[in-house]
């Protein structure tokens, strides 16, 4: 798997899982891992330890990354939403 359907800087929709529905820009893409980080989405907290830049250590929170397989291109996503939309008001 050596290519993901998305870029980095691109906007995207979470389609499934915890985030579902969230909007966010691609911050890096993984593609030799299926998997991309997104602003905003899979927040987790991290331990810091004790360093010369940190002395007292700390508590950080970052985002983690997710399967580009769950995320589907903002403006396709939106068109997919259009078409629906048009079609369950035709039949009713």
């Amino acid at each position: 798997m050596n290519s993901i359907h998305v870029k980095k800087n691109d906007m995207v929709v979470v389609l499934s899982g915890e985030h579902k529905g969230k909007v966010g820009k691609v911050l890096v893409a993984m593609p030799e891992r299926g998997r991309v980080v997104i602003e905003g989405v899979n927040l987790m907290s991290k331990s810091l330890r004790k360093s010369q830049d940190n002395p007292k250590g700390g508590i950080i929170t970052k985002e983690f990354p997710i399967y580009a397989a769950k995320v589907m291109l903002q403006e396709k996503f939106e068109t997919r939403k259009k078409k629906r939309g048009a079609i369950t008001t035709d039949k009713v």
